[in-house]
């Protein structure tokens, strides 16, 4: 270890890459570019636009936490980004509802994703919610065992996602010939506008792009991050546009655009177009080993936010603890595992989630917004890398996630309502342990206003 109580640097470039891929991938390429045809009209030149567009939006995200990423190589990422910059409330607020719904309610999401997937292709008969138990806690136990071990896992689960998705999706476009054969009208058109469709489709698929935030929280266990960071979100998020924009192409080029708009299970579908009864087997297999290496990549960093606030005095301090066998915040993972497994039996994060999760785009524009406030403050602290096109590249990014954010408000103004409320309810929160951490003598954390750098 580099110190008591602190974490092991042992992530390279190639393991922060595909973490970042590895998160950001799950369930939603297979069913979402359908979603997005309809809404175009079952217009793929307009579908394609949409996906490019939000892609470059991420990737314009991606850009500005790889200066962040650089500048601070810290576990916890985007919380110390935001602590650092707005003071300690509105970090904590992201971890809380990070915690309490969004990390949480994922992995609970995932688990259920994958129990549903499994089940049809045991020989025996599982409740679905033993299987979500047991693979939240397989993952829990790789990743308290060691950062190593669990990284060496994401790349493989990734690779294999990532090449056989690319793989099937070339082998659609040159086998694929359904454009000729298939239906001439859209079963159903969810907008009444094009431009609304437009909209409603912007926020779906910057949906499917969201997850690559999470590598910064894993930062503080980069070796020679300065230089690793920035280049691993960077090609990750690059990468991610090609795959999507080749598996968008795939799924056309098999079924036909209007087709592919009507199907409900677009990737099923297509590839069952191409090689037959066996698609069923080849996607199912293909989706569980997708869910699994999003599931493990957000075990393996989600806990490093909640260490950094224990760190803090802002959560229970237990969950500052570092393994001293594993070198790991094994506390912090069973914590959220528990947690989350908890989310998984009862049923109860479908509705947490969808109240609360669009309110994490918040929080990504203030941290692309703090960008600004570093620049100005420390002019002279060491940059390695500088986010390209400085100022519009983040300023993009900002619209593009506060768009996202006021959507959710003008469409869904009740759950909106609901889900900001719960993210403040952390206030109080805030306050308590704050006031535990001052009494137990744990030093305070430093405010913008202080004046004091961390």
């Amino acid at each position: 270890m580099t110190g008591h109580n602190e974490l092991r640097r042992s992530l390279g470039f190639t393991d922060l890459m595909l973490i970042t891929i590895g998160t950001v991938i799950g369930s939603g390429i297979y069913l979402v570019p359908s979603i997005v045809l309809r809404q175009t009209g079952g217009n793929s030149v307009l579908a394609f636009a949409v996906w490019a567009v939000a892609g470059v939006l991420s990737l314009l995200g991606a850009l500005t936490y790889a200066e962040l990423g650089g500048m601070k190589p810290e576990a916890g990422g985007l919380y110390a980004y935001l602590r650092d910059a707005f003071g300690p409330l509105p970090a904590f607020l992201y971890g809380w509802a990070s915690f309490l719904v969004i990390a949480s309610g994922s992995i609970a999401a995932l688990a259920v994703a994958f129990a549903n997937y499994l089940s049809p292709l045991l020989p025996f008969s599982v409740p679905g919610r033993a299987i979500a138990l047991v693979v939240i806690a397989l993952v829990a136990a790789i990743n308290v065992l060691g950062t190593r071990g669990s990284a060496t896992v994401q790349n493989w689960t990734t690779g294999a996602k990532f090449g056989v998705l690319a793989v099937l999706s070339l082998l659609l476009i040159i086998r694929g010939g359904g454009a000729g054969t298939t239906p001439t009208t859209i079963a159903e058109a969810p907008n009444e506008s094009l431009a609304a469709g437009l909209g409603a489709a912007m926020i779906g698929v910057l949906w499917a792009y969201e997850g690559w935030q999470y590598v910064t929280f894993s930062a503080g266990e980069a070796r020679d991050p300065q230089r690793t960071f920035p280049r691993a979100i960077s090609i990750a998020t690059l990468l991610l546009i090609l795959l999507y924009l080749l598996a968008n192409a795939g799924y056309v080029r098999a079924l036909g655009p209007v087709a592919a708009a009507n199907s409900e299970r677009v990737a099923a579908d297509a590839i069952g177009a191409v090689l037959g009864p066996i698609a069923g087997l080849i996607v199912s297999v293909l989706i569980l080993v997708s869910i699994f290496s999003a599931l493990n990549g957000l075990v393996l960093t989600a806990p490093r936010l909640y260490y950094a606030m224990a760190r803090d005095g802002l959560f229970f301090q237990r969950l500052a603890a570092v393994h001293p066998k594993f070198g790991t915040p094994a506390f912090a993972i069973v914590t959220l595992s528990a947690w989350s497994a908890l989310f998984a039996v009862s049923g109860t994060f479908v509705q947490l989630l969808t109240y609360v999760v669009f309110a994490g785009w918040l929080f990504y524009a203030l941290g692309a917004y703090s960008v600004f406030i570093y620049r100005r403050r420390e002019p002279n602290a060491a940059r390695p890398y500088r986010v390209p096109g400085y100022p519009v590249t983040p300023v993009l990014f900002i619209l593009a996630a506060v768009l996202l954010v006021f959507n959710t408000i003008l469409t869904q103004p009740a759950r909106a309502a609901v889900g900001l409320g719960f993210v403040a309810l952390g206030a109080p929160a805030f306050f308590i342990w704050r006031g535990r951490g001052r009494t137990a003598g744990v030093p305070a954390v430093a405010s913008p206003a202080d004046g004091s750098d961390r």
